[in-house]
């Protein structure tokens, strides 16, 4: 591979994109190039100019609401561009002047200096699949704002349901309740059409999240995660999504570290402060790996329902799977022994589930 000559940066918006060039070398000179449209004919002209001026490039951007269309165009030309995270660009604290160029300028430098921390791009598929995952979530989202609200107008109604919330006879409860005036009876029937609607839409997505995985190379990956107790369809579909492959982390740690539940720390000299998990990462990978992780707290053991919608997997995962369940019922039992809340333990939980997560996904290839 020819040694690198200079390094783009480029301030990537919906109609416009700013350029900087930092030339290789700690002594290059850095300058901003100008700015272009967003248009894949203005960014082909671009980069084939500074190609044939500096020979070797290497473009960044930081990753956005554009998504990747620019480096798939970039990658499609045979050149290299990165996709960096915007949360993890080192800013100066005192810096109080911020634009365009002088946000391309740092990313050429700091693209450079190898200070930036770059993301994985998905390709087409794996970003469809991510989306529709995203959907469902949204649609889980828009349900249980749905039932807030149902609930808040009953409770200022002085109507109280005893017995368990969204059961079969609470539903059929909530469609008999009368109201004094006809308009609160109307606001009433909108929210519950609303929760319906709602909830018709969340089922839809799940069918449909259910179908694509069923035909794609991520099908016995997602048969072989659901062994686990409390992973399902669902849950297994939005780890795929957020990881892409698992041959990316070499260590369980790493992919932890990803889903950004690794315990935090905030240490100066010989005081030692241990903080929460960092949460960096997907938060909604995060939050179907704590949902999963409470079913660990019951006794372990594989029922009737497991057995009937597990889905066939070799003997070898039926085990790893069984050595979950022992070892993550011992491990909440333990937590909340000590005093920790339920929650501190269910995340102890989903940090070492992704363990056995992460050692299914490398027995399980991608597109085995």
């Amino acid at each position: 591979m020819d040694e690198v000559r200079a390094f783009v940066g480029l301030d990537v918006h919906k109609e416009t994109i700013s350029v900087a060039v930092a030339d290789a070398g700690r002594a290059g000179e850095v300058r901003h190039v100008g700015t272009i449209e967003n248009t894949p004919v203005a960014i082909g002209k671009l980069a084939r100019g500074l190609a044939r001026r500096h020979g070797a490039l290497e473009f960044v951007y930081e990753a956005g609401s554009c998504g990747y269309n620019v480096q798939r165009q970039l990658a499609a030309m045979g050149m290299t561009c990165r996709v960096c995270a915007p949360s993890l660009t080192p800013r100066k604290p005192g810096e109080r002047i911020k634009n365009d160029r002088r946000d391309a300028i740092a990313l050429a430098r700091l693209h450079r200096a190898g200070e930036l921390t770059y993301v994985w791009v998905p390709d087409a598929m794996h970003e469809a699949l991510r989306d529709l995952v995203r959907a469902r979530h949204a649609a889980c989202q828009d349900v249980r704002r749905d039932r807030i609200r149902i609930q808040a107008f009953l409770l200022r109604c002085d109507l109280r349901f005893e017995g368990k919330s969204w059961s079969t006879r609470h539903r059929k409860w909530l469609c008999n309740r009368q109201f004094g005036h006809p308009a609160q009876q109307i606001a009433f029937q909108t929210y519950l059409n609303a929760l319906e609607h709602d909830e018709a839409r969340k089922t839809e997505v799940e069918g449909q999240i259910r179908e694509m995985l069923a035909s794609s190379p991520w099908a016995r990956q997602m048969q072989a995660l659901q062994a686990l107790k409390g992973v399902g369809p669902v849950v297994a579909a939005t780890i795929i999504a957020e990881v892409g492959d698992f041959s990316r982390f070499a260590h369980p740690r790493q992919l932890v570290a990803y889903f950004g539940l690794a315990p935090g720390e905030h240490s100066s000299g010989g005081t030692v402060r241990p903080r929460g998990i960092t949460k960096t990462g997907s938060s909604i990978a995060r939050t179907v790996l704590c949902e999963a992780a409470w079913n660990y707290r019951t006794t372990p053991k594989v029922g009737q329902w497991m057995k009937e919608r597990c889905p066939p997997v070799p003997q070898d995962i039926h085990a790893l799977a069984w050595k979950a369940q022992l070892r993550l019922h011992k491990t909440y039992k333990k937590l909340t022994a000590r005093g920790k809340r339920s929650v501190v333990a269910t995340a102890a939980v989903a940090r070492e589930l992704l363990g056995f997560v992460w050692s299914i996904g490398q027995r399980v290839p991608l597109g085995a």
